[in-house]
């Protein structure tokens, strides 16, 4: 039951997107690309959660705090899972440079664990962590793994056609305690069965770093929906599941 909670843990730190990275990602993979980008309207956005760990199911539920204007984002999640209540409570800020959303902190706080928090210096052009005495270079369009999802749908917005089966979009992205380059590729469109109704959405994949293990995401954006994540599933190395599925959407 703990593995279980754990990966609960782990998909809603996610859309929160996504796989936990691993440490001493090297310079050379270190993505900085501009590209064009429209950030979604602001809104709130509730998920069911549904995981499974061999034969035993647990449920819970999600939100997320979407928010931006006056040069500035934000991004908060919580999750609940069953008996358990709260069970991570995430929190992304920062600006919106030429990049896109550019993140000053990532606080990330779990059941029974004191906070961790990853601090993009701006001004030192480094990237520091609570947690971690790794450290990284800023070179422009950083994310963090609560931020990385919609950096990722504001360029599907601002340049849809690029969206292709089999391209790439590569971002660094900082977790609880280092980084390492995330890339998401695109499968292609697929229904998915929402809260709100059947909706068509681009279907993307995130596989872990060459040469490990771990887990392997997998990401839908609805274009309908202004590109909001509508589905996320997360498949463990031992097969475990968790299924993050979009029930509403109220825009602010």
């Amino acid at each position: 039951m703990r593995k279980l909670l754990s990966s609960v843990l782990l998909a809603a730190a996610a859309i929160t997107a996504t796989a936990a990275p691993s440490a001493g990602a090297a310079v050379g993979e270190h993505p900085s690309v501009k590209r064009p980008f429209k950030l979604p309207p602001p809104a709130d956005l509730a998920y069911a959660i549904k995981a499974r760990k061999g034969s035993i199911p647990i449920n819970g539920d999600a939100v997320v705090q979407w928010r931006h204007g006056d040069g500035k984002y934000s991004i908060h999640t919580e999750s609940h899972a069953g008996l358990f209540g709260k069970i991570v409570e995430n929190h992304s800020e920062g600006a919106v440079d030429a990049y896109g959303l550019a993140p000053a902190t990532f606080t990330e706080k779990r059941a029974r664990k004191e906070p961790t928090t990853a601090t993009f210096q701006r001004d030192a052009k480094t990237i520091t962590f609570s947690s971690g005495e790794e450290s990284y270079p800023i070179k422009g369009g950083e994310q963090d793994r609560t931020s990385a999802p919609w950096q990722l749908l504001s360029v599907a917005r601002g340049a849809p056609e690029k969206f292709t089966p089999g391209s790439e979009w590569a971002f660094f992205v900082a977790g609880r305690r280092d980084a390492e380059p995330w890339v998401f590729k695109v499968v292609g469109r697929e229904p998915v069965q929402t809260g709100a109704g059947q909706v068509d959405a681009v279907h993307f994949t995130k596989a872990p770093p060459k040469g490990n293990q771990g887990q392997h995401v997998d990401l839908w954006l609805a274009p309908s929906l202004d590109w909001y994540p509508v589905r996320i599933l997360f498949v463990e190395d031992d097969g475990d599941t968790v299924d993050q599925l979009l029930e509403k959407v109220t825009k602010k």
